[in-house]
């Protein structure tokens, strides 16, 4: 049964980050890879949240591992990432791989903190 939730999860996850990434990319015409970012930072901040609610076993892998898994995407953060460097944008470049990093521990941090409250409220 975790084998479908996480599938289940990833097939959602994967269709928002296709869709969300594709809307941004329309909407935003610059080098910096702005629909990539903003995914892997909300989903930083969505990750922290659902590993501080303390779900069931169940419902993590449906959320965390599945959906999550599939929308946050490490291996287009590096692909691009490289890319930026490999076309002579450093600055793009520095900016985006170092942005990710900080805002998606911030993120992260700032999603349990925040699922943290609402328990106690």
């Amino acid at each position: 049964m975790q084998y479908l939730l996480v599938a289940a999860g990833g097939a959602f996850g994967s269709l928002a980050r296709f869709l969300i990434g594709r809307k941004v990319s329309e909407k935003y015409k610059g080098g910096f890879p702005a629909g990539t970012f903003l995914i892997n930072v909300t989903g930083a901040v969505l990750l922290g949240m659902v590993t501080a609610a303390g779900l069931e076993p169940s419902a993590y892998s449906l959320f965390g591992d599945g959906f999550l898994g599939a929308y946050t995407t490490f291996s287009t953060f590096m692909y691009e990432g490289f890319n930026l460097f490999q076309d002579n944008e450093k600055l793009n470049a520095a900016v985006y791989i170092a942005g990710s990093l900080v805002l998606g521990i911030a993120g992260f941090m700032m999603g349990a903190e925040l699922a943290t409250m609402i328990k106690i409220l």
